[in-house]
């Protein structure tokens, strides 16, 4: 056996020593053995793993999850604005506090278990300068399985790097399940009429109309250019959106499924041209009163915000602004739009996205599509054929 094994005195008693050669020929050495078979098991693992290709130095699994973290953060810095900022305030919030300073050799899978359990109640560590409203307590479903997600891709690395042999944060058995969404509200036309009325300004209006009849997201909405509208083909090119992240506008490139070519209906057009009108070619289409990016309408404002007062004076549920997004869909499938239509408006990866997201109202598609064949077979008398056929 490749290797040594010596014994040596400590003041709890005789401990044994292995010494042996990585793949790279180096010396090195694994103290504080109690037993001598224990040390010979260890020998005998480093030499299998050594034959097998799948040695890692245990030295390498001293470092610390912090000094990985920040690393694997920057490779993260190429994502949208809001992805980027969701991850980087779980790594700093959930992730960091509880395992910055632990080796990653000495993670085991229970004490992850355990730390899911602990954001699931609420007693886990966290840095709570960093949460909004320095507020405690249970975390989202959602907020425990990012926390996990980050941890998980930061030990991907020390994986990837031979650090350690497995990934203890994957395979988790207690994962919390998120509550299913509430049911979504679809406003029919005259509802989305009255909340654009509602608005009181030819800005906010068109802005809703917009969002309503086209389907774009309010970050692709409010970063429309007057050089982006097409009056002519009656089109908007989606090539950017304006997200606002810590109170502050960035504004970035959509991904590439989502820059996409969105056609708008016709009684927009003097609606968009007004709001193009004295406007150079680089001009937000949506501007605020002093031309920068609108805001948008948080329903954290409560009564205060213009589209939750716009809601009230229409009589409609409590709304946000991306359920107009929701209408857009309800409003194209219900005109009989085809699915990859819907697709290509929404700006999702694949139609299978879109049947997802949006299953229960081609649910409602299909019934009318039994409705049409029940009416076309009458008309060509199929019944008649059939029983006849049958009888």
């Amino acid at each position: 056996m490749a290797g040594s094994i010596t014994p040596y005195d400590t003041a709890k008693g005789r401990r044994y020593r292995v010494r042996y050669r990585k793949p790279d020929k180096s010396q090195t050495d694994k103290r504080g053995f109690r037993t001598k078979k224990e040390a010979e098991l260890f020998l005998a693992s480093v030499t299998v793993s050594k034959a097998t290709g799948e040695y890692f130095d245990p030295k390498d699994s001293r470092v610390d999850v912090g000094a990985l973290g920040d690393a694997w953060l920057l490779t993260k810095k190429g994502l949208k604005p809001s992805s980027y900022h969701s991850l980087e305030t779980s790594w700093n919030v959930h992730v960091k506090p509880r395992w910055g300073d632990t080796p990653v050799g000495d993670i085991k899978p229970s004490a992850v278990e355990a730390w899911i359990s602990e954001m699931s109640a609420g007693t886990a560590v966290t840095d709570r300068q960093r949460v909004r409203r320095n507020t405690t307590g249970p975390r989202s479903a959602t907020v425990v399985l990012r926390a996990l997600g980050v941890l998980a891709g930061i030990l991907d690395v020390a994986v990837r790097d031979r650090r350690i042999s497995k990934n203890p944060a994957r395979g988790a058995r207690n994962l919390p399940k998120k509550i299913s969404q509430k049911q979504r509200r679809y406003l029919t036309d005259a509802e989305v009429v009255r909340l654009a009325a509602a608005t009181h300004d030819h800005t906010l209006a068109t802005l809703t109309l917009v969002l309503a009849y086209c389907g774009l997201r309010w970050s692709e909405a409010i970063g429309l250019r007057v050089s982006d509208v097409n009056m002519l083909r009656r089109r908007v090119h989606v090539n950017r959106a304006a997200v606002e992240v810590d109170g502050v506008i960035e504004v970035g490139a959509p991904k590439s499924w989502e820059k996409r070519t969105v056609p708008f209906p016709a009684f927009l057009g003097n609606a968009l041209e007004r709001q193009c009108a004295d406007k150079s070619k680089g001009d937000l289409v949506f501007g605020d009163a002093s031309g920068h990016y609108l805001r948008r309408a948080k329903t954290s404002e409560g009564a205060g915000s213009w589209f939750a007062r716009a809601t009230e004076e229409a009589r409609l549920e409590r709304l946000t602004p991306h359920d107009l997004r929701h209408t857009a869909a309800s409003l194209a499938i219900s005109s009989g739009a085809h699915v990859k239509a819907v697709q290509r408006m929404l700006g999702h990866k694949s139609a299978a996205m879109t049947l997802d997201t949006y299953a229960d109202l081609f649910d409602d598609d299909l019934d009318d599509v039994a409705n049409r064949l029940d009416e076309r077979a009458t008309a060509a008398d199929v019944g008649k054929v059939w029983a006849g056929l049958a009888a």
